[in-house]
């Protein structure tokens, strides 16, 4: 039963690259559906893929390891997704339409006036690193949800879920990846309000399952969450409190990375923002809300030897153990669209990068529509295997490093290389082209910096305390701050820069009022 229900679920995605396919008529089509977008089918979009497997995977082992303090989480991506849609959405596609951009990049390009393509390069490029890191991360994910439910080998598992989702942004291109969007969203958010009723149930109630955490560790239920040292130990500490910093920070990458962003270009008017902001923060709310209780409430009823001492495991076996199997099997479905949602907007992106940010603007800009959509094919397919293969070495991953903290890591590389740029080119109009681009390469020298370098070197130093505070912090605010200072000094003192602005006060009066 649990085959049959993800092989209707395969079914139903291959169909959709099928008729997106006719959808297609151009590259606008391929990278931003023409920009003829709704509210509805943009917030799901960018809501499943700015969730992925850390969502069903991630965060149901972070609510279990940590209890109620990965609550801290959900205040963040609402954060995130709200000051997204509320306070830069509106001058985002204003602008973009002004432009006539149909990428991120093109966007930058125009407005700073950058006509050394340097601009463009630097954005591409990071996006072509990232990406497959990012990616990669979630094919392993993949192989990852077919072992635990099925208990198929890593690499089979990955292998099919990686074709799935090869065959239909192939065909279908931005169109098949929205409506895919759509359809595993509403999975994932039908899922993850469900499966915490399920396990109350369980559970015999809320009262039983407060009674049994107390039991085990009373600081699951308390917002600073449990100590490393063992139950009953944790509080407020310096490390507590950089750690819920880090935790609530995670939202700030949704301020302007890339593979969220591009939902709004493909909006197909700016009258779609309100109902979408509204749809969208009612799905972070309830849905991320509900992978914490997962994971809370998974902690009463699971041990962690049911678990194979592995907390990502939560969901998979709440499902296991407690759904028929038809029904488990539509739960494999559901971890399967939080990956996939996020894999096929990457590699859109990325390919976008590549052929239309670099091939056809900085060498060959008279290359036709139906050359463009063909090469841009080709070229998902090659950073989908390069995808791949980085998923499945991950299989030799550190397993003392969860999933979780990997998929972070390619999310910290974007959002830390695009968002201080993107938040500052939509408010402040000295913002020069020098000035973004040192931004996003110090943005993205930041991320691995801030992983292996910077703790290394503090712990070399005698710093230890200082270390760990910066490991509980994460690698995504620092980078963050040092990108967006870069982009302030280097903005201010770039006279020359500033010169060549001409008319970027009445762009973003423009993006402000909707009034030339």
């Amino acid at each position: 039963m649990k085959i049959i229900a993800i092989a209707i679920y395969a079914s139903i995605l291959l169909a959709i690259g099928y008729f997106a396919s006719k959808k297609m008529h151009d590259i606008r089509d391929y990278f931003a559906s023409g920009k003829k977008l709704g509210f509805f089918n943009v917030a799901f979009s960018a809501r499943a893929t700015g969730e992925s497997a850390w969502l069903l995977i991630g965060l149901t082992g972070m609510g279990y390891a940590l209890g109620a303090k990965a609550f801290w989480v959900v205040l963040g991506e609402m954060l995130g997704v709200g000051g997204a849609w509320l306070l830069m959405s509106r001058r985002f596609k204003r602008l973009t339409d002004r432009y006539d951009s149909i990428t991120v990049p093109d966007y930058l390009e125009s407005r700073f006036r950058d006509s050394g393509h340097w601009l463009r390069l630097i954005a591409g490029g990071s996006l072509v690193i990232f990406v497959p890191i990012y990616a990669g991360a979630q094919v392993f994910a993949t192989g990852d949800a077919f072992n635990s439910f099925l208990g198929w080998d890593h690499l089979v598992g990955a292998a099919v879920g990686f074709a799935v989702v090869l065959l239909y942004i192939t065909q279908g291109g931005f169109t098949a990846v929205v409506w895919s969007d759509v359809f595993q969203g509403s999975l994932m958010f039908l899922g993850l309000v469900t499966l915490p009723l399920v396990i109350l149930a369980e559970a015999g109630g809320l009262t039983n399952i407060t009674e049994t955490l107390r039991s085990i560790d009373p600081h699951l239920l308390t917002a600073h969450g449990p100590g490393t040292e063992g139950p009953s130990t944790g509080g407020w500490t310096t490390g507590t409190i950089f750690s819920i910093v880090g935790l609530a920070a995670i939202g700030i990458g949704f301020w302007g990375s890339p593979q969220v962003f591009v939902r709004y270009i493909s909006m197909k008017n700016e009258k779609q923002i309100a109902p979408g902001a509204t749809t969208a923060l009612i799905w972070t709310l309830l849905a991320d809300s509900g992978a914490v209780l997962v994971g809370v409430f998974g902690r009463a009823v699971f041990s962690s030897e049911q678990l194979g001492g592995d907390h990502e495991a939560i969901l998979p076996t709440a499902a296991l153990e407690l759904l028929p199997a038809f029904f488990s099997g539509i739960f494999i479905a559901m971890v399967l669209s939080a990956i996939m949602s996020t894999i096929d907007s990457l590699l859109v992106v990325a390919s976008s990068a590549g052929v239309r940010d670099y091939w056809q603007k900085t060498v060959h800009p008279n290359m036709s529509d139906e050359t463009l959509v063909s090469l841009s094919r080709k070229v998902t397919v090659a950073l989908s295997l390069v995808a791949f293969a980085i998923g499945i070495g991950l299989l030799l991953r550190d397993p003392e490093k969860p999933l979780f903290w990997i998929i972070i890591f390619g999310w910290s590389g974007i959002a830390a290389t695009f968002c201080p740029t993107m938040i500052l080119s939509l408010f402040w109009s000295k913002l020069t082209s020098l000035g973004a681009k040192c931004a996003m390469i110090a943005g993205f020298v930041g991320v691995p910096l801030f992983s292996f370098v910077v703790p290394k070197a503090l712990n070399n130093a005698g710093m230890e305390e200082l270390s760990s505070y910066l490991v509980s912090l994460d690698v995504l605010l620092p980078s963050f701050v040092i990108g967006f200072t870069v982009a302030v000094v280097v903005s201010l003192f770039d006279k020359k820069g500033q010169a060549k602005l001409e008319g970027v006060n009445d762009d973003l009066r423009f993006a402000k009022t909707g009034q030339d």
